[in-house]
């Protein structure tokens, strides 16, 4: 019936070459109970996978009722599994959140047999195992011994010609084995059953036959059988699963895990929701537009960065043109379009901070330009005692905490990009940044260069990490009063007491830290109170954490400058801390890092109002004024950006806000992708499970693209139903700030339209971790738990 002829297999792991199957040739009969005994590593469970259509041979041929298996396509495999092979594995394999009959009944649905006929069949070998009281159970409400009885019934109801153990006492007592040997041995009194384990009693009890297996190949055969030359009699049965299958499984698969379909149901719909009531929305918004642009566009700074910038080269052109009033043609008359790729002017462009630039910056008009801010990537060597133990602290801020670790040179730069210093008022009389656009919680304002005040945001939270890295406990707390973290002092290290020089003639951080809070030369610093952002506030730029004053920075600096760690790092091309080559750029990085530089990385320029804003950027422009294009200094106007963006608003809306909207589409579409992977990687074995019972590659990812679809379905009937409940206080809003009635109507087409194109969306987002998944091993899949 089944024949090997000279069947090789091996694996290429690490690049070593392991033969499984060393030209094994073995024929068994249409009926037998055939041991095969071997240790670990034989090459038993591999022949047992090739004869499954789990596996494939190197090379040789396995023949099946005198065909040929060599040019068996996937299908076939899938369907010659199906038809006539049947699994019981160790650890039973089935699949947790369906019912043991829907277990049994899996092979049979790819068979395409009709339900009532699956189900009698179901419930015939179940009964047929001894499972008749345990009908309504799943497999988790079992014994060891049942749930492999449920094994065995699954293989058993597609009436398979061949059996296939792989050690299915493996996992049981000695009284249940003995169970489950007998029938098993009444099992192959009707089939072929080729079981393999490492027990040599229960072979020489049970097993007709006993093939022992030892490297590759076939030492010993107890009753060997030569297979006499037939025509071909094997039929095969392609599998199939239908779409309704696949949604059934993937509803039980998700009604497991309620509260995570719930979660993400709602996240995919954010996107939905926002869209539909965007489209319920006609009018109302010029006045907010105009008060916006007038009130809270002037506390947007002008922001100039050293980072490398790619700017338009006709855009500097231009900017040099209008310093100059030069004539370029411009407006010229002609019958021609001139044709050009915009990709060909394009430059990146890096602004230099000359001291004459920065000199220039001190002097513009405080009439015009209420503050400058300053950004340096100075870092901050800091150790605080806490219940007499000194221990070492990070002043960091929201994006650090985000980002990489604060205690690394990267999450030192990182955490210093933002604004963490707070803007100097030019005019010393006026009302300072903090005092203007912050209230103050607790504490007080800051005096001196070396106060501190700690940012939080306006629903009072802050970041645990930001408060773990400054030395505070926040284990198991929810909150942390305020006047416990007002006082708190700090001391900066110097360099030259916080590095150390090794033998090799590199810095390393010393770990003394009571001798660097002994140090004379520390600067102490205080949080002296804690502020947040007032309500009528449009931009606060402080990030929430430690923001201080720019005099500190300097003090710092100043301090690191001449120390020996920076006069190495000016004369080393390598990095003096990690040894490693640097550029010339991540050297002067790490020179501002290290305090060597003064040149501030970020500087933002707050216009005096909106109406002062022009006066600054005029200035601005003149500093470049017959100047080549590499030593301009670029700037970024946010508040000119933002006029820009909100000309014409009245015919756009809709259009524009439509697409910020769509942009949680494509998050939501992210995220399908991330929780369908998830859901792959959870259901691995699963799909190891239905690729043994002759699944094809085209129905696992039907499974998955299924549950994408419900949960797209879902998502876009929640995204409607919530987006016009939301229509009636946005009514009321509406009118009771602008006495606009009914102005939010969500239309019943919309609605549809929205929730199919949340259907779709979410299956596209699903898709390729679906195809992911049908691409998964079989033996790999079935191993994984």
């Amino acid at each position: 019936m089944l024949e090997l002829v000279d069947i090789k297999r091996a694996y290429n792991v690490g690049g070593i070459e392991t033969k499984a199957l060393d030209g094994v040739s073995v024929a068994f009969r249409q009926k037998e109970f055939v041991a095969i005994l071997g240790s670990s590593g034989s090459g038993k469970t591999t022949c047992l996978n090739i004869i499954g259509g789990l596996d494939r041979y190197d090379s040789g041929e396995l023949i099946i009722k005198g065909k040929k298996t060599a040019d068996f396509t996937d299908r076939d495999w899938d369907a010659y599994r199906n038809n006539s092979i049947g699994f019981v594995f160790q650890s039973y394999n089935l699949i947790m959140h369906l019912s043991i009959v829907a277990n049994v009944e899996l092979g049979m649905t790819l068979s395409g047999v009709t339900a009532e006929e699956k189900h009698r069949k179901a419930l015939e070998v179940l009964e047929k195992v001894g499972l008749k009281e345990h009908l309504h159970k799943k497999p988790n409400q079992l014994s060891g011994g049942q749930m492999q009885r449920v094994a065995i019934a699954r293989a058993l109801a597609n009436d398979p010609e061949i059996l296939l153990c792989d050690e299915p006492t493996g996992a049981l007592d000695s009284n249940t084995s003995i169970q489950i040997m007998e029938l098993i041995k009444e099992v192959a009194k009707e089939r072929l059953v080729i079981m393999v384990t490492h027990n040599p009693e229960l072979a020489q009890s049970y097993a007709d036959r006993i093939i022992r297996f030892q490297d590759g190949k076939i030492i010993s055969d107890s009753h060997p059988h030569v297979e006499r030359p037939k025509a071909d009699e094997f039929k095969l049965k392609k599998t199939s699963m239908s779409f309704l299958t696949a949604l059934r499984l993937s509803f039980n698969n998700i009604r497991t895990k309620k509260g995570r379909t719930i979660l993400t149901a709602f996240a995919s719909s954010i996107g939905i929701i926002g869209i539909a009531v965007i489209l319920s929305l006609s009018s109302g918004f010029q006045t907010q537009i105009d008060n916006f642009q007038r009130d809270a566009m002037a506390e947007f700074p002008i922001i100039i960065s050293q980072s490398a910038t790619t700017v338009d080269a006709e855009s500097m052109k231009n900017m040099r043109k209008d310093m100059t009033n030069q004539d370029d043609g411009s407006f010229a008359a002609t019958d021609k379009v001139t044709l050009y790729d915009p990709a060909d002017t394009q430059i990146t462009h890096r602004n230099i901070f000359t001291q004459d630039y920065l000199d220039y910056l001190n002097k513009i008009d405080p009439e015009i330009c209420s503050s400058i801010g300053y950004s340096r990537l100075v870092s901050m060597n800091m150790v605080r005692k806490v219940e007499d133990k000194v221990i070492p602290v990070t002043l960091s801020s929201q994006s650090s905490t985000s980002g990489t670790s604060g205690n690394g040179q990267s999450g030192a730069l990182t955490g210093s990009v933002g604004l963490s210093s707070y803007p100097k008022q030019l005019k010393t009389e006026e009302e300072s940044y903090l005092t203007k656009n912050y209230d103050l919680m607790a504490g007080e304002y800051p005096v001196k260069s070396t106060d501190l005040v700690l940012v939080i945001d306006e629903k009072n939270r802050l970041d645990y990490n930001i408060l773990q890295k400054l030395g505070f406990d926040t284990d198991g707390k929810d909150s942390i009063n305020l006047s416990d973290i007002v006082g708190t002092e700090f001391k900066i290290v110097p360099n030259d007491v916080y590095y150390l020089p090794t033998q090799a003639g590199t810095y390393l951080p010393g770990n003394d830290y009571q001798a660097m809070y002994d140090s004379k030369e520390d600067i102490t610093v205080k949080i002296t109170g804690v502020v947040r952002q007032k309500e009528d506030v449009a931009m606060a730029l402080l990030l929430p954490g430690i923001a201080y004053s720019d005099e500190l920075s300097e003090m710092v600096i100043d301090s690191a400058q001449d120390s020996a760690i920076v006069k190495a790092q000016e004369k080393s091309d390598k990095n003096i801390i990690t040894n490693e080559e640097l550029t010339e750029d991540s050297k002067e990085s790490l020179l501002a890092y290290l305090g060597g530089s003064a040149t501030p990385y970020v500087i933002m320029v707050y216009p005096y109002n909106f109406d002062a804003k022009d006066a600054v950027t005029d200035y601005l422009d003149t500093y470049n004024e017959g100047k080549a294009s590499k030593d301009q200094v670029v700037y970024t106007d946010l508040a000119d950006t933002m006029s820009s963006l909100t000309s014409g608003i009245m015919d756009g809306i809709t259009i524009v806000l439509i697409a910020f909207a769509g942009i949680s589409l494509v998050v939501s579409l992210i995220m399908i992708s991330i929780i369908t992977y998830t859901s792959v990687l959870e259901r691995t074995k699963e799909i190891g499970i239905l690729r043994a019972l002759g699944a094809r590659k085209k129905d696992i990812t039907r499974v998955f693209d299924a549950e994408t679809a419900i949960l797209g379905v879902f998502s876009g009937i929640l995204g409607v139903i919530l987006a016009w409940l939301a229509t009636f206080p946005i009514n009321t809003i509406l009118y009771k700030m602008a006495e606009l009635t009914d102005v939010a109507h969500l239309q019943i087409e919309h609605a549809v339209i929205l929730v199919v194109i949340s259907t779709v969306l979410t299956v596209l987002g699903g898709h390729i971790p679906a195809r992911m998944a049908s691409r998964k091993n079989a033996i790999e899949a079935l191993r994984t738990e």
